[in-house]
């Protein structure tokens, strides 16, 4: 089996995944600012590297995770001038700051665990970093490459870009940026259009603020993951992910920084999920055109046909592959559905099905399952393409429906590989794609009881009560399954 190859931004190529101290393996990913509700879009970035983190923990290494909580110095629009976001929304709803950091940090990690995305090893905030962010100015200004006016600190990217390449990850070229850049109004004091805020004075109306050694005020919105990294991670790691629209100028300015305190690049692989569009535009709080996870969990948006479960969302964005574009529609959702139910009902046949314990082992297709698990891996292995993934074990679930309603014996394959096959397509799903069975605690119940009027009323020859009873399953999303071994029930997919 080849081994794991990503997608790096950095050098444009897919390279052979060789961590800097396997088996131990350091991820960081940019996490949410939490002044407003999770958007689908938002599941995007948590779902991709989750899946990630699950598969390199699942392939044998030992992952540090770290996603940050962004509670300081993002300001409105992304620049270095304005209110930051979480003081305006405090400042709205006539509530402390951290009141809204708190709410809306609750409500996201609420989120997350309906979409069954694992906690982070780590999950540094802003704020509770400071001692870190102002060491890693003074170490920028200390290298000549930072600059203090009236009380905030500016990256110095022209002094920078004599000895190193801003613009690298991007593929911006500096001068390209110069003759494209208009002089803003506010930003008067900084030497070059294109330099950022490491430090900010406090205006006398801005509420967050801390002591520095240049001003009362807060850090830039790209100094933060820099430092939190450095702090978890080292100075060098393996892994920096976030979405595509994190890669300028945000992830640029880390590299910059991280070059200009630790006289290294931070990330070996820079990995960039792709973007939720709607209509063909990027989704996101700043065009007003994002749907609110809990409005698709309830389905109470204009745009929704109906609720969709947390299970049919993470579906949805796993069957792209997170480098390309995934345009919302509801008829992708329902698709996305269908094909998690599938799985579903995979997982649910495999433990209906035995092994005869006396049985003459033929081992005859043992080969041929063999290559349909290990094209699932052979995806996986393909800079983590979860939809090549799922196609194959649409492929391996065929041999299992097979063995199931009798049409391939199970003795075809050996004890071993039978083993084999329930083990990883059992792994596969719900330990690398994490996707777990939606249902009623008491569901099991219910449909026995139902299953025995079902056959009561076929063997009375009710075939108006078997009919009932068949319309009140699909009100259920599920299907009724006449057997030679017996009745039984599925998922409606």
């Amino acid at each position: 089996m080849q081994p794991l190859a990503l997608y790096n931004t950095l050098t444009r190529k897919k390279e052979i995944f060789e961590p800097l101290h396997a088996p131990f393996v350091g991820m960081y990913v940019c996490g949410p600012t939490v002044y407003g509700e999770a958007h689908l879009g938002h599941s995007r970035a948590a779902i991709t590297f989750d899946i990630l983190f699950r598969y390199l923990t699942h392939i044998g290494y030992k992952v540090r995770y770290v996603r940050n909580i962004t509670d300081v110095g993002h300001l409105v629009n992304d620049a270095d001038e304005g209110e930051d976001k979480i003081a305006k929304q405090a400042r709205l709803a006539q509530i402390e700051p951290m009141e809204v950091v708190q709410h809306y940090t609750t409500r996201y990690h609420q989120d997350m665990q309906q979409l069954n995305v694992l906690s982070p090893s780590i999950e540094p905030r802003a704020s509770g970093h400071m001692i870190e962010q102002i060491a890693m100015i003074e170490e920028i200004l200390a290298n000549g490459l930072a600059y203090e006016v009236n009380g905030s600190v500016y990256f110095d990217v022209p002094a920078y870009n004599q000895n190193h390449h801003y613009g690298k990850l991007s593929g911006r070229i500096v001068e390209d940026l110069l003759a494209n850049t208009r002089e803003l109004d506010g930003q008067q004091e900084k030497r070059s259009p294109l330099d950022f805020a490491l430090w900010k004075k406090a205006s006398e109306s801005h509420i967050m603020r801390w002591p520095s050694p240049w001003s009362e005020g807060f850090p830039g919105w790209h100094l933060e993951c820099s430092a939190m990294s450095r702090k978890y991670l080292g100075p060098q790691f393996d892994i920096h992910g976030g979405g595509l629209d994190l890669m300028f100028p945000h992830h640029e300015c880390e590299i910059a920084q991280s070059q200009a305190s630790n006289h290294t690049d931070a990330a070996k692989y820079w990995v960039h999920n792709n973007l939720i569009t709607i209509n063909g535009q990027k989704m996101g709080k700043s065009l007003g055109n994002f749907i609110t996870l809990r409005e698709l969990f309830t389905g109470q948006h204009d745009l929704l046909q109906t609720a969709y479960t947390p299970m049919t969302i993470r579906f949805f964005v796993l069957q792209a592959h997170y480098r390309s574009t995934l345009d919302f529609s509801n008829e992708a959702l329902l698709a996305a559905r269908k094909g998690y139910l599938k799985l579903m009902n995979g997982l649910k046949v495999l433990d209906k099905i035995n092994y005869p314990a006396d049985a003459e082992e033929s081992g005859a297709q043992d080969n041929d399952v063999q290559k349909l698990l290990d094209d699932c891996y052979r995806s996986l292995n393909d800079d983590l393409n979860t939809a090549k993934a799922i196609a194959s074990l649409f492929n391996v679930l065929k041999k299992i429906n097979s063995m199931y309603m009798g049409q391939v014996p199970v003795t075809s394959l050996s004890s071993a590989m039978f083993q084999n096959l329930k083990n990883t397509y059992r792994a596969l799903v719900t330990e690398v794609l994490g996707l777990t069975e939606e249902r009623p605690d008491n569901l099991d119940q219910m449909l026995a009881l139902l299953l025995k009027f079902y056959k009561d009323a076929k063997d009375a020859k009710d075939y108006a009560k078997v009919d009932e009873i068949r319309a009140e399953f699909k009100k259920l999303g599920i299907v009724v399954k006449d057997m030679k071994t017996g009745i039984d029930w599925a998922y409606e997919e």
